[in-house]
């Protein structure tokens, strides 16, 4: 099986390497990723919960989908091939806004990303493939962040993050 490699970037968002995945997350190098956030015609956003044999954050909810841009793909090229790899469906994404962190997790890795957080819209059931997915459901963006408030250890990472810093820009990219 090939190893899947993860494209190093400045922080700028200029690429400046290739690397494997596994070892870009040990050495918390920066790379570029994708956070995809699906919503349906009532407002509501696709959530996943993360196989349970996942090397990091395994059986915690997430966004609808996310992953690793590869190298010669647009960030909407990668999120729509990561949207049918994960979710078995295909919608139109727009690529909202960008942003850097770094998460440490409790394996010894670290996710160190230049994230791009692209929306789209979408109103069916998914095909989830559960190598990547054991559950998914539609959540308002407000029971997201009630319960992000009273249990946050049932939530990603990168998830929290993008709820704490982009909620509010979030919630008017649903109501245009």
């Amino acid at each position: 099986m090939k190893k899947e490699k993860v494209i190093l970037v400045n922080e700028n968002d200029e690429q400046i390497g290739l690397m494997e995945k596994i070892e870009a997350h040990e050495k918390a190098l920066l790379h570029r990723a994708f956070s995809v956030f699906v919503f349906n015609d009532k407002g509501e956003t696709m959530v996943q919960q993360r196989a349970l044999h996942k090397y990091h954050s395994p059986g915690l909810w997430t966004n609808t989908c996310c992953s690793h841009q590869r190298e010669g793909e647009t960030n909407v090229q990668a999120g729509k091939r990561r949207l049918m790899e994960e979710m078995g469906f295909q919608t139109d994404l727009e690529d909202v806004l960008s942003f850097i962190y770094k998460a440490p997790f409790d394996n010894g890795l670290t996710e160190h990303e230049y994230d791009h957080v692209m929306v789209g819209h979408y109103n069916g059931d998914p095909d989830i493939n559960p190598d990547e997915v054991a559950d998914w459901k539609w959540m308002s963006l407000e029971d997201i962040k009630r319960e992000m408030q009273t249990t946050p250890e049932k939530y990603t990472a990168w998830f929290k993050i993008i709820f704490d810093k982009f909620y509010a820009h979030i919630s008017q990219t649903v109501k245009k």
